[in-house]
């Protein structure tokens, strides 16, 4: 391609040097969009990385991110059965009884006969373990957070702030 610089040639995007602008993809990444589909592109990568970032730092704890997905769970619905905890978790009865397992023998999880009233129904539970185990989850992704924010000046963190309830809402919504 030869560079030229006529006027009209300029208008149609091309540079005082001829290069032509791709005004799509050299846009500044800061530019705000109302469209659905732009920000869904540029919030799902940020909430993927961060949720990596957080899942890692379980793992010195000797747990991994969906096993404390798993406890949690159980910790808000004491006495829930295998089948409905794979229910809501999305997974088989079978591939979920592996999970517990697991959790059973790392002494998380305990399994509690006659759970509501039935006696051929095991119902879960947390162990003081796993309590311990989820205060101590909590306060090192709370400690990695922190440390980031402290990073950041006052109007990105006041930012971060404002955006949280529109995030629970749009969760919530899904729910």
């Amino acid at each position: 391609m030869v560079a030229t610089t006529a006027p009209e040639q300029r208008s149609a995007g091309a540079t005082s040097t001829g290069r032509f602008v791709n005004l799509v993809n050299e846009l500044p990444s800061t530019a705000v969009s109302a469209d659905p589909l732009a920000v869904a592109n540029r919030l799902r990568p940020v909430l993927l990385q961060l949720a990596r970032e957080l899942r890692r730092e379980v793992h010195p704890l000797g747990v991994t991110g969906g096993q404390v997905s798993l406890l949690v769970s159980i910790r808000r619905s004491p006495g829930v059965g295998v089948r409905e905890l794979a229910a809501r978790e999305g997974v088989s009865p079978a591939a979920m009884s592996r999970h517990v397992t697991r959790l059973v023998r790392a002494g998380l999880v305990q399994r509690t006969p006659g759970a509501g009233g039935d006696r051929r129904r095991v119902g879960l539970e947390v162990t003081a373990e796993a309590e311990r185990v989820l205060r101590l989850v909590r306060s090192r992704r709370t400690a990695w957070l922190v440390a980031r924010l402290r990073t950041l000046d006052e109007d990105a963190l006041k930012s971060i702030d404002e955006a949280i309830e529109p995030l629970r809402t749009l969760i919530e919504a899904g729910t």
